[in-house]
């Protein structure tokens, strides 16, 4: 074989070897696609509003397809048609500056972005639409670095408290609710693709946001998360929307609306002492008295701990909320999540992320005790 022959055998394996990587790219590609596991994908709808988005999305791209089909069609056709050919110095007809053709093409595009335009304002004007009556669930919800606090101002309690919670959202299926955002500090954004579009949330400002999940979703938990970029614990600002039939949602809120009891005994016990000393610091539980009165003990500063012990998560939804997590969360927050707390901060009525109040390990395992029976 001589040295012209090497090169072009030397190419053709290259040759090979690109179009199996790029044929293994492309597989991998399509395989991922073909996913059914799509828990945070506006292309799996599970609300009357997020089918509204994604019929409007498949309008869309029906119409681009169409459109890029005609397009590449045309193109290839005046390649191979309009061509060089061999003994053949003819040029093809010249079109520039014909009115009539130019106005078609016009006219053409602007006819379909009209009808375009028309479905999406509709959708966007829906979407924005405040949802109001008797049937209406209302969540007050508000962003801080790095969580989720969620109130239900028309849920109240004996006491004239209404229900608060953080980082987990529960919301009836079947029924609207009508969320209400703001921001503690800088701009957030709610997203929870299955149930709606994102929406900023802005310090000072309002909006709102709506969530009819599908009466099949009972059961469900939809993962969420912050959108805008918030500085350090972003990445790790998520939430989780539980999605409970219209009678598992009534129990919750009447589950919540109770008072955890003071432990008299055991490590809970001695947890709830370094409770009222250390973490009373920035949270607040609604405990139930020994005379039957309840009582809101703490400064909101983070999460309220009342019912702790009954959520899923910890860390505003990083953490499944076992025992050993909440342990080492206790023990160094920010080891777990990127957070950059500072006592001289709760002066001005605000801190960054748990403080690591360097507890020792009785300590810790009391609160864990503690937090862990607060259902």
């Amino acid at each position: 074989m001589n040295r012209g022959e090497q090169i072009t055998a030397v190419r053709r394996r290259s040759r090979r070897r690109y179009l199996s990587t790029l044929a293994v790219v492309a597989t991998a590609l399509v395989l991922a696609s073909c996913s059914s596991d799509l828990p945070q994908s506006s292309l799996n709808p599970q609300s009357a509003e997020a089918s509204d988005i994604d019929g409007l999305w498949v309008l869309t791209l029906v119409i681009m397809t169409v459109i890029f089909v005609a397009v590449e069609a045309a193109l290839i056709y005046s390649i191979v048609r309009f061509r060089k050919r061999k003994d053949d110095d003819t040029e093809p007809k010249q079109v520039h500056g014909n009115n009539r053709l130019e106005i078609v093409w016009t006219i053409i595009p602007a006819v379909i972005l009209a009808f375009v335009a028309v479905p999406t304002l509709r959708v966007h004007f829906d979407l924005r639409e405040p949802a109001a009556g008797p049937d209406v669930v209302q969540v007050e919800v508000t962003g801080h670095q790095w969580w989720w606090e969620f109130t239900y101002p028309e849920i109240i309690g004996p006491d004239g408290r209404p229900l608060i919670t953080a980082n987990e959202l529960h919301i009836p299926a079947g029924r609207t609710t009508n969320l209400i955002l703001t921001s503690a500090d800088v701009i957030h954004s709610f997203w929870v693709p299955p149930l709606n579009g994102k929406r900023d949330l802005v310090p000072g400002q309002l909006t709102n946001l709506t969530l009819t999940p599908d009466a099949g979703t009972a059961g469900d938990v939809i993962p969420g998360q912050c959108a805008e970029y918030c500085w350090l614990g972003h990445a790790d600002m998520r939430m989780r929307v539980f999605v409970e039939t219209p009678a598992g949602f009534d129990s919750w809120a009447a589950e919540q609306l109770q008072p955890t009891r003071v432990p008299t005994d055991g490590p809970a016990a001695a947890g709830y002492e370094t409770f009222t000393q250390v973490c009373t610091t920035c949270h607040v539980a609604n405990i139930l008295n020994e005379d039957g009165s309840s009582e809101v003990i703490g400064v909101a500063f983070g999460p309220d701990l009342t019912h702790f012990g009954g959520r899923e998560t910890l860390g505003a939804g990083i953490l499944s909320n076992t025992r050993e997590h909440l342990a080492q969360w206790i023990d160094n927050p920010s080891n777990l999540k990127a957070m950059r707390p500072d006592l001289n901060d709760l002066a001005e009525g605000k801190i960054l992320g748990m403080p690591d109040y360097l507890l020792d390990e009785a300590e810790i395992a009391g609160l864990v005790a503690l937090l862990d029976g607060w259902e």
